[in-house]
């Protein structure tokens, strides 16, 4: 009979129950064996849920405390020396000091670099590889999962990240560094869990690739056949080796001929559009039909694991069917896209949310039923689940039609774009020079990426006004009582360019997406972005307009409080669109041009206001480019011309800002450039200023800040070690191009650290400017 899957289920809660107990224990107001114990419960939770819809395979071995290639990190025996580990057993702490940085043996040491996992908002801890390293399973986690589940009396599949993808995903210290040589010093640790959970009873393991999205060269597939010739597992114990994110493709073949009992395929995403249409999917089955091994199973990813809308069961159906017409419902799984971290745990929890829109929703939890209802019509028929067919049908049918969707002055606004709206008046060289007249700033000027820490008084003045406790005047006299107390500190500090820190805000983006038409907002649609760090993506589900002006008044306070120059902060199109759960019933960038517009508006009103300095963040620029190079150009191109209609609306004398994340930036250098942003800033401190290589070598000629220190961590860095990062920049770039400035938000950072840590940053930037005088002098 064809089963119905899982490939992996969010670990935070419905209600957040793992960042609160995770950052309690980081806070020293839990202890060990209580943040264990919510994990626990957690884990129990989720397998009884899981069970109780009816999957059959229940992943294990999902869950982690931080990040679960952190865990394959740990379990591999792979700690960095800077940690000092002793080669036992990795414990807690060290886990967390590898993700935050910690002290030890009354030295700083700095947390391992953390990226964006392929073209997701979730972040990864990365890998390194340093010469020497051997492999030793440090961590049984893996273990205890199974085990733990066992007791319960449910069975399950424990999910490993797989070696090829950990060898590709880190990060070698070394020269020389052979990516199959590796792989294979990888597999003895590999052979020995899966012989452990053989000893223990387990049937199948998942084993993910999501490599297997990407272009592979000949190294990269060789590195897989390695890794693949060389796993030796029991055998009573079947493999299913998962693919997600990207169609196979071309690296089909290579998949399909993996020894191994099964191959899960993503079939709602692909073509670097984002969203699979039928007819690609339906290509995508075919080709793994002709290439399928006699006795594989085909794992179908039906169920979107990146979106929240509700599955179109017949088309599901439709697909599941058809390989089951092939192969034999015993050699068929359904099973979601990819693992359901990237969704929202419980719909169940939105009483408030408006009923229409619900009934186009489906998180996680609705998500498991949906497989089990597409699992029960391919094994009894269609007349089985008629009722669930019926509902699907007018869900799709729902939003086709519903006038809440399409706004006809918003498409014809979007017809209307011209040209001339995506230039700037002058080219940059000239700008520069009136930018530097008008707003007369110091060399190495010192600035903020935009929010300073959301204190417990921010969050419950804001509680308290959702829930009516207080009205809007209290709560916006709140708000500015922060702004004060913000801008006062900047003065104190000496920072160069203000900015009002952001207390209004909940998320960067969320902000937003409750301010424009076209949005919704969720109260419990969590995402975990990284650590302890969860998101609540606003919901696109029609067309996109601004009905009035939504930091306007906030940035005008705030530069009423100063005479020194307050940036406007807004976020940009591309990371609204990335990081919102979008409507899937047009193309992404036709989604992305209404809020290009919308956003185009906020900046214009922000200087007329009298913002002279405006950043528009593109923190996501990066990650949503497609993971096959083939569909690069459109998807740059698209972005490029988005930010531009943003941004051109306003003087030479105003200088546009906007912001990266940790990203690989070579391969897009080449489009940062053509966004013509002013002054872009970073995230470099981790990997060293390593990243800014690639603004060196192109001869980036904007100005540029790249982060001098890492906000993701609580540690303090201290005044040289950000000077000797500032050298490093110096070496490479003009002096008049550097600007000073975290990696990123200071939202979630504390405030003691926060005002050490841009004292010390403030500090900095005044020794370079007096070794920058000295120098002229001599």
């Amino acid at each position: 009979m064809v089963l119905a899957t899982n490939l992996g289920f969010p670990r935070i809660g419905d209600m957040r129950q793992l960042k609160k107990a995770v950052e309690a224990y980081w806070k020293g107001k839990s202890t060990k064996d209580e943040l264990l114990a919510v994990g626990k419960s957690l884990r129990a939770h989720n397998w009884q849920l899981q069970k109780d819809a009816g999957l059959s395979h229940i992943p294990s071995n999902d869950f982690a405390y931080y990040d679960q290639i952190l865990n394959m990190i740990t379990t591999l025996g792979l700690i960095p020396s800077r940690y000092q580990h002793d080669g036992g057993k990795v414990d807690l702490d060290t886990y967390f000091a590898m993700a935050r940085g910690a002290q030890k043996g009354g030295v700083d040491v700095t947390a391992m670099e953390m990226t964006k996992w392929y073209d997701t908002n979730y972040h990864y801890i990365v890998p390194e590889f340093e010469e020497g390293m051997e492999p030793k399973l440090s961590s049984e986690t893996v273990f205890e999962a199974y085990e733990e589940a066992k007791a319960l009396g449910i069975e399950t599949r424990p999910v490993l990240i797989g070696p090829a993808t950990f060898t590709f995903l880190g990060k070698p210290q070394y020269e020389g560094f052979d990516h199959k040589a590796f792989v294979q010093k990888l597999l003895p640790v590999y052979n020995e869990i899966l012989a452990g959970l053989a000893a223990r009873g387990a049937q199948w393991v998942q084993i993910d690739e999501p490599v297997f999205a990407l272009d592979l060269c000949p190294i990269g597939q060789g590195t897989i056949k390695a890794a693949y010739d060389g796993l030796k597992k029991p055998e009573d114990l079947k493999v299913l080796v998962a693919t997600y994110f990207e169609s196979l493709k071309d690296n089909a073949q290579l998949a399909f001929s993996l020894p191994v009992e099964g191959i899960h395929i993503d079939l709602c995403r692909g073509s670097g559009r984002g969203n699979t249409t039928a007819n690609d999917a339906h290509k995508d089955i075919e080709q793994a039909l002709s290439l399928i091994g006699e006795t594989q199973v085909l794992s179908l990813g039906v169920v979107d694991g990146r979106n929240i809308w509700k599955n179109d069961l017949a088309d599901s159906l439709t697909k599941v069917e058809k390989a089951v017409a092939a192969l034999g419902s015993e050699r068929v799984f359904v099973a979601p896209s990819c693992s359901l971290l990237h969704t929202p745990v419980d719909l169940n929890s939105e009483t408030e949310m408006d009923e229409e829109l619900k009934g186009w929703m489906a998180y996680a939890t609705q998500k498991l039923g949906e497989l089990a209802t597409i699992a029960k019509g391919a094994n009894q028929g269609r007349e089985t689940i008629a009722a669930a067919l019926t509902a699907s049908n007018k869900a799709q049918e729902s939003r086709k039609t519903s006038s809440r969707i399409h706004n006809k002055a918003v498409e014809e606004r979007v017809a209307n774009i011209t040209e001339n709206m995506k230039e700037r008046h002058s080219a940059f060289a000239k700008r520069q020079k009136i930018q530097h007249e008008a707003l007369d700033l110091p060399l190495y000027p010192t600035t903020t990426i935009g929010s300073f820490p959301q204190t417990q008084d921010i969050r419950n003045a804001r509680a308290a006004f959702k829930k009516g406790e207080i009205d809007q005047a209290a709560y916006e006299e709140a708000m500015k009582k922060e702004i004060r107390m913000v801008v006062d500190f900047q003065h104190k500090t000496d920072l160069d360019v203000l900015v009002h820190g952001e207390p209004e805000r909940n998320d960067m983006v969320e902000y937003f997406g409750e301010q424009l038409a076209g949005f919704a907002f969720s109260k419990y649609g969590w995402v975990q972005s990284y650590g302890s760090r969860c998101v609540k993506p606003p919901i696109i589900f029609g067309d996109v307009s601004r009905p009035e002006p939504m930091t306007v008044e906030w940035s005008k306070y705030a530069q009423a409080q100063t005479d020194k120059i307050m940036k406007g902060m807004l976020t940009g199109p591309i990371t609204i669109l990335q990081w919102s759960f979008v409507r899937d019933d047009q193309p992404r960038n036709d989604t992305a041009r209404q809020i290009a517009l919308a956003i185009r508006d906020e900046v214009a009103d922000l200087e007329g206001a009298g913002i002279r300095m405006i950043q528009i963040d593109e923190a996501a620029f990066r990650e949503g480019l497609p993971l096959r190079r083939e569909d690069w150009k459109e998807y740059l191109d698209n972005a490029v011309e988005n930010f531009r209609l943003t941004s051109c609306c306003v003087a030479d004398e105003t200088q546009i800002h906007t912001h990266m994340c940790y990203s690989e930036f070579n391969d897009v250098i080449d489009s940062i450039a053509a966004m013509d942003a002013d002054v872009i800033s970073i995230e470099c401190s981790r990997s060293q200023m390593e990243l800014l290589e690639a603004f060196i070598e192109y001869k980036y000629p904007n100005e540029i800040g790249p982060g001098v220190y890492d906000i993701h961590s609580p540690r303090v860095p201290s005044t040289q070690e950000m000077v000797d990062l500032l050298d490093k920049a110096k070496k490479n770039l003009d002096e008049r191009q550097i600007w000073v400035n975290p990696d990123c938000g200071l939202k979630t950072r504390a405030w003691p650290e926060t005002e050490a840590a841009l004292k010390n940053m403030v500090e900095a930037a005044k020794i370079m400017r007096e070794k920058s005088a000295a120098a002229k002098a001599a």
